[in-house]
């Protein structure tokens, strides 16, 4: 069976997503191309006797190295082994797209384009002959609609079709200036009789875009003598009539004007709307007065709806995991075994899992935000915005995507060309509360607010986190960071309705993402805890306490008892050593030890310390009740200022192991994580001080 290794390729907003999801269904498969987080996906199946794998590349404008999306393309289709590029192509905005193409087609590689969209394409009266068009390029053209699964069949059959047969060189054509330097070039090499692996025409051009490469291969071979002068001088010639000397410069114009040209003969309008349906929703959604209130009411809504429909599957995950519990006691008894299944991994676990219901309707607004093309208005409205607090309008996007996990919202931040821009969006990402702080706010808005407050309160959690968020950026612009500012320049893309689709793919994936850190870092991070609260032991205590209860008249004096005994153990433990060791550092926030090792225990994963508080308020008996019980101990023995500066703290300080661990690749360097350490614990401390302060005058 013949092997077949497609590259996938396109711009930002074509469809390359929802195309590579309709080929594959449950064939798909995701992980980060090797050295680097760049997500890819991979489909492999079989078609027509061939073994086929089509890896999915990151988005890209075109084959620079301005962000590490565009690096990892042009490296892929520049050095690995593929047998063919699909380059797909948003039939709606065609001339933009072509520009990538062009060079794709300098590549010298197979290749068929895919005029995605052809379904929206025709509604806006847009007609393609994707014949004439095909004959221009010199490859195949093939209509196709991800969306409605339409010519995919085709595809794959050209696309087959295609690796079988010998490769033909494209049609791509410059200007006369250029061709006619080519040509010249081509000419002595032919004389020459110069042995390469490449095509004469593809061996001038590269050099003619100086491509370090082939210079670099060229420099040490005796022709380069001769074909220097000759070299140069058609450099200069170039330089003469394009009036510059960047040859990037040159050959954009270039691939530009053949774009233009053949969008010119392949592509007809039968009908041009004065104000089409986006120009509608865009006079008011980006409105410059009613955008900004807009957004803020859809994420307000959001937030509503996360906390109202959450609380219902909440209460029977929780029931669940209190029975599991309870039936693992039975099993293995109300020994050492027994209480550290059930009290550490069950609980703790379980206490993660019980929010899943929160972090999926938060995960569902987003990925339905971002799959309208509302996502980038918002960025495009709030440029202006960003920019008084030092950020770049596309920081926008890495912010909202931090509201549901920071790994991928640190990942989503390459997309920033400059490195200063960068690096702030990247310090302040972790201000965005993530969807794993979203325990600890509900248990703690539940605990000391109303039922009817929560959501509100959750609500300006979340605004007070993003605005703190936006002041640090300012100050790290202004004392840190300093640059010229980089012009904002983003793609609008058309609304769509939403790929249901593709957004249960999106949020089952992060769901997943979510589940994993269940089962590692946080059970292991539960055990932890459990042993440090259990361990030493101290038979003494265990010993002077069992004679009090067994002489105990009644069961509240014995409830009593085992709560004081629980009390003093966990006091000497080795959790206790730990918390009062940095009381000191604590105190004037209003924390006693055990909301210090909550917060510690987070630094492993911030849905920890919800657990973490269930294991060190688990007084008695009622340790395995759930949620009312601890939420009943939190409210007996911490007071509300205690509380508001837990929040503070919690919403501001270091992210979790993992996120740091992205942050430190993405940022290029551990110095920068040292330094987000000291910036984050200083602010939350800060904040969490004068919170703490004000809620003692209020109260």
């Amino acid at each position: 069976m013949k092997e077949l290794i497609i590259a996938l390729v396109g711009q930002p907003n074509v469809g390359k997503s929802m195309l590579i999801n309709s080929i594959a269904d449950a064939r798909l498969k995701v992980g980060n191309f090797s050295g680097v987080t760049v997500e890819k996906a991979e489909v492999r199946f079989v078609a027509q006797e061939h073994a086929i794998k089509i890896v999915d590349l990151p988005g890209t404008y075109s084959l620079n190295d301005y962000t590490q999306d565009e690096r990892v393309t042009k490296e892929f289709l520049e050095n690995e082994h593929y047998d063919l590029i699909i380059n797909v192509v948003d039939a709606t905005n065609l001339e933009r797209n072509l520009y990538l193409t062009t060079q794709l087609l300098e590549l010298g590689k197979k290749m068929i384009v895919a005029l995605n969209m052809m379904d929206e394409a025709q509604k806006e009266g847009i007609c393609i002959d994707h014949e004439l068009l095909s004959s221009i390029l010199g490859v195949p053209c093939v209509k196709v609609s991800a969306a409605t699964k339409k010519g995919i069949g085709k595809l794959l059959n050209r696309t087959i079709d295609i690796s079988n047969f010998p490769h033909e060189k494209s049609k791509l054509i410059y200007s006369d200036v250029v061709e006619e330097e080519i040509e010249k070039l081509s000419f002595f090499l032919t004389q020459k009789r110069y042995k390469t692996d490449l095509a004469y025409r593809d061996l001038v051009i590269k050099l003619l875009q100086e491509n370090p490469k082939i210079y670099h291969k060229m420099h040490d071979e005796p022709i380069w003598l001769e074909f220097s002068p000759l070299l140069k001088e058609s450099l200069e010639h170039l330089y003469l009539h394009h009036d510059t000397k960047d040859v990037s410069e040159i050959f954009a114009e270039e691939r530009a004007s053949f774009a233009k040209g053949a969008i010119t003969e392949a592509l007809t309008c039968k009908k041009s709307l004065s104000l089409n349906m986006t120009e509608k929703i865009d006079a008011l959604l980006i409105h410059k007065f009613f955008g900004i209130p807009i957004f803020i009411f859809l994420m307000w809504a959001l937030f509503q709806l996360t906390f109202a429909l959450g609380s219902i599957p909440m209460d029977w995950i929780d029931a669940f995991f209190v029975s599991l519990g309870n039936y693992a006691k039975t099993i293995f008894g109300e020994g050492e075994l027994g209480s550290m299944i059930a009290d550490g991994a069950i609980s703790g676990v379980g206490a993660v899992v019980m929010f899943l219901p929160n972090i999926v309707i938060l995960f569902f607004g987003i990925a339905l935000l971002e799959t309208t093309g509302y996502m980038a208005r918002v960025a495009f409205l709030l440029d202006g915005f960003f920019h008084r607090f030092g950020l770049h309008g596309k920081s926008f996007i890495p912010l909202v995507t931090g509201f549901g996990c920071s790994v991928p919202a640190y990942m989503s931040a390459r997309t920033l060309k400059n490195d200063k821009d960068r690096l702030i969006t990247l310090f302040i990402i972790g201000f965005m509360s993530c969807g794993a702080k979203l325990p600890v706010y509900v248990l703690f808005a539940g605990a000391f607010f109303s039922q009817q407050n929560a959501g509100n309160v959750l609500f300006i959690i979340y605004i007070a986190g993003a605005f703190i968020g936006l002041i640090a950026a300012k100050l790290l612009k202004k004392f840190v960071f300093k640059g010229v500012d980089e012009p904002f320049v983003m793609e609008m893309p058309k609304y769509r309705l939403p790929s249901l689709k593709l957004i249960w793919h999106t949020v089952v994936t992060k769901a997943i993402m979510y589940l994993k850190k269940a089962g590692t870092f946080i059970l292991g991070a539960s055990l932890l805890v459990w042993f440090a609260s259990n361990y030493p032991k101290y038979p003494s205590i265990e010993e002077s306490f069992a004679q009090k209860i067994e002489f105990a008249q009644s069961a509240e004096e014995k409830m009593a008892l085992e709560n004081e005994k629980a009390q003093q153990l966990l006091e000497k433990s080795f959790l206790g050593i730990i918390g009062k060791s940095t009381d000191a550092f604590f105190a004037p926030i209003g924390f006693d030890w055990k909301m210090t090792i909550a917060l510690e225990s987070g630094l492993a994963a911030k849905e920890v310390v919800v657990s973490t508080l269930g294991v060190l308020y688990a007084l008695g008996s009622d340790v395995d009740e759930g949620n009312e019980s601890l939420i009943a101990a939190l409210q007996q023995q911490i007071p509300f200022a205690s509380s508001v500066s837990f929040i503070i703290f919690v919403m501001f300080y270091l992210p979790c192991m993992a996120a740091s661990i992205v942050f430190t690749k993405e940022s290029g360097s551990y110095k920068y994580l040292f330094y987000l350490a000291i910036f984050t614990t200083v602010i939350a401390w800060t904040l969490a001080f004068v919170g703490y302060r004000v809620a003692l005058l209020l109260n």
